[in-house]
């Protein structure tokens, strides 16, 4: 059996490389949860990215994890650990997440 839970974000902030957590600005993204057969998938998808630079960036890194933060509309906070596929032709990215996203 599978079933998807799909939660609306109006922030995401991501760390990568040791670096300070940056925005990722965006015009829509959703946290998608995936449940199949007991195992709990999730990742996010991000449309509308207007910093063509980061994008730039993890389309030439080998280096593609991330730590996030990302806040619903509703107001809750996520917080886990992933990898960001860029799509620079459509100005968009997803995280695909590795391990648990914890809702603080």
């Amino acid at each position: 059996m599978l079933d998807m839970e799909t939660i609306i974000l109006r922030d995401i902030q991501i760390s990568y490389q040791e670096k300070v957590s940056q925005p990722v600005v965006f015009q829509k993204a959703e946290l998608v949860f995936v449940t199949q057969y007991g195992d709990r998938l999730w990742y996010i998808d991000i449309e509308g990215v207007s910093d063509i630079h980061l994008l730039a960036w993890f389309g030439q890194s080998e280096d593609i994890g991330v730590e996030i933060q990302a806040t619903s509309t509703d107001g809750d906070i996520w917080r886990g650990s992933g990898y960001f596929h860029p799509n620079e032709p459509n100005l968009a990215a997803a995280i695909r997440g590795a391990g648990e996203l914890f809702k603080l």
